[in-house]
């Protein structure tokens, strides 16, 4: 029942609206705690995705760039081949091959083009004066890698720099065999020239790797294989486009280059750079100006390597309109194979320069070398328009002479600078590289003037030329000109290069069996204690290092005489010892 005002009845005391007014508030209660559950566990929520937004952003700041992922791939250096300033690495003979096939095949790039030059102006649809372009850009390419880059070899660690070109070069030369442009096609070819320097920054280091009494040997492997790779290039692109197209021979490269790469990546030891404390670069260049002007050697060598170097060109130039005309009307492929004969005296280099260049002054294996050149230009250039024979002795006797001569010019001029021995080749190869381009192009002109006689002729004056230079410093000389030492041609010491003097052991190579570091004690001769340290000049206080000498000697002699020690406290605290430095820190 209800009553008058309309309630409901009380129940034990309380009205049923009591009861849910009571319900209302232990809803609001249990809503109240939990919302303040809640808001004391939101801070500790987003701290915590505050932290793993942190570690997210720190692991993306710490994990390194794409490119630098690609590098540390592909240029880690295998464990057994990493630097060890305790135990360098043994310069093997098939270290040695490995960068003479690197250097075959490395600067054939610049001349795979020579013999299809008409098969790709066909292809591009372009007459031959645009086509023709191709070798000189590839050669001004090649010159600017030469001048710019390899004096980046006394500055940077030659393992990465080396397979950075390699890589590179191999990766460009695909666009070379793809492309339809003939634009394109000049860009890349320009572009790989520069980068093709393998060769040249492989001659500094056996300079510095291999023994000063082999040497020559060890260099020649390299040299070979460098005037090898001009050879084989041109031999393989006319033999190879005769039946099937040119494009495969461009794709020929790109599989050779990287397997140089990878040949390179399992068996070239990682070496430091020669110069730790590094120079700047446009110095770097400088340089090479200021050796010219304090060596007379490497001027000479220059000189003589130009000259020298014009008949090389010269003659593989003209060449071609020799066979190709009456009375032999060769095609390409027999005209190619003459490349044949001079790989011939190619191989024969090492070993002449293991018999011949090692046993005796530089000087006089350079006069051997020019000699054999003279008596190949004479005979090809008087007998080659009626007898094929002329030809193929110059081709033979011509090259080796040239090869000969210029590895004996390099075991002199890597004397002079051993911690500037890639700035040394780049004024050499500047040289050469220069007599080249002369060669070529006196030879075309004398040979549309006056034919076979005409251009042979003029590399008979590039000879002769090259011999009074020879004879404008005799073998002894260290001024700019004279014959003052005598004319002697054995070696003074069999352990050095240039036959004068013996140089300092190279950090980067071991000793041999026979090898003794300067100032090594023999016991049994008695000969005075010197230091056996080796000194970095530039941060050793030498003074105090050789008074530091002086106590020690003293302390032994009274040792030896029963006497007590000196009193050497006053001049200990005059001056404080420096410990010799670990030129590899």
């Amino acid at each position: 029942m209800q009553d008058h005002a309309g309630r409901e009845p009380e129940a034990n005391g309380y009205s049923v609206s009591d009861e849910r007014s009571t319900e209302m508030v232990a809803n609001e209660e249990k809503q109240h705690q939990t919302a303040h559950q809640t808001a004391e566990e939101s801070p500790n929520t987003s701290s915590s995705s505050n932290s793993s937004v942190d570690d997210e952003q720190k692991s993306e700041a710490t994990q390194p760039s794409i490119w630098r992922r690609i590098y540390d791939t592909i240029f880690w250096t295998p464990p057994n081949l990493r630097w060890n300033p305790d135990k360098p690495p043994t310069f093997s003979m098939g270290l040695n091959i490995l960068f003479g096939f690197a250097g075959a095949f490395t600067v054939a790039n610049l001349y795979y083009n020579h013999p299809i030059l008409n098969i790709l102006a066909d292809e591009f649809g372009v007459p031959y004066e645009k086509v023709s372009q191709i070798p000189t850009l590839a050669q001004a390419g090649y010159a600017a890698g030469l001048l710019f880059l390899c004096p980046l070899g006394d500055m940077l660690e030659r393992r990465p720099f080396v397979l950075s070109l390699v890589f590179f070069t191999a990766t460009m030369s695909i666009g070379m065999a793809t492309t339809s442009s003939i634009s394109v096609f000049s860009a890349i070819q320009f572009i790989t020239g520069v980068s093709t320097v393998t060769p040249q920054l492989m001659l500094p280091l056996v300079g510095d790797l291999a023994p000063p009494k082999r040497r020559a040997a060890a260099m020649s492997i390299v040299v070979s294989g460098l005037m090898l790779g001009i050879l084989i290039a041109r031999l393989l692109s006319g033999i190879m486009t005769q039946f099937v197209s040119w494009r495969y021979v461009y794709w020929l490269s790109v599989a050779l280059q990287y397997i140089i790469f990878v040949g390179l990546w399992f068996f070239m030891p990682d070496y430091p750079a020669t110069n730790k404390a590094g120079m700047a670069y446009p110095k770097i260049l400088w340089s090479i100006l200021v050796m010219l002007t304090k060596h007379p050697v490497l001027v000479q060598a220059c000189l003589i390597s130009f000259f020298t170097a014009a008949t090389f060109t010269n003659f593989w130039t003209v060449l071609t309109f020799l066979l190709a005309d009456e009375p032999y009307n060769y095609d390409p492929v027999t005209i190619g194979l003459f490349a044949l004969v001079g790989i011939g005296s190619m191989l024969l280099g090492p070993f002449y320069a293991r018999l011949v260049i090692d046993r005796f002054v530089p000087w006089f294996s350079v006069i051997l070398g020019l000699f054999y050149c003279l008596v190949g230009i004479s005979i090809g250039t008087y007998t080659g328009t009626f007898t094929v024979a002329g030809p193929i002795i110059q081709a033979f006797i011509n090259d080796f002479g040239m090869q000969t001569s210029q590895i004996a010019n390099r075991s002199a001029i890597f004397a002079v600078e051993p911690t500037g021995r890639n700035r040394v080749n780049t004024a050499f190869m500047v040289a050469t590289f220069g007599g080249q381009l002369v060669g070529t192009s006196a030879g075309a002109h004398l040979y549309a003037k006056g034919g076979w006689i005409a251009s042979g002729s003029y590399s008979m004056g590039s000879i002769g030329m090259a011999l009074l230079f020879t004879f404008a410093r005799g073998p002894w000389e260290d001024g700019w000109y004279g014959w003052h030492g005598g004319w002697a041609i054995k070696k003074k010491s069999r352990e050095s290069a240039d036959g004068k003097n013996d140089e300092q052991k190279s950090d980067l190579r071991r000793l041999d069996s026979n090898e003794r570091t300067k100032g090594a004690v023999d016991v049994e001769k008695a000969e005075p204690h010197h230091d056996q340290h080796e000194h970095h000049h530039a941060t050793d206080d030498q003074e105090a290092v050789n008074e530091t000498d002086a106590e020690k000697a003293l302390e032994m002699r009274a040792a030896q005489d029963g006497d007590a020690a000196p009193d050497l406290s006053k001049k200990t605290d005059e001056i404080t010892p420096v410990p010799p430095q670990d030129t590899q820190a």
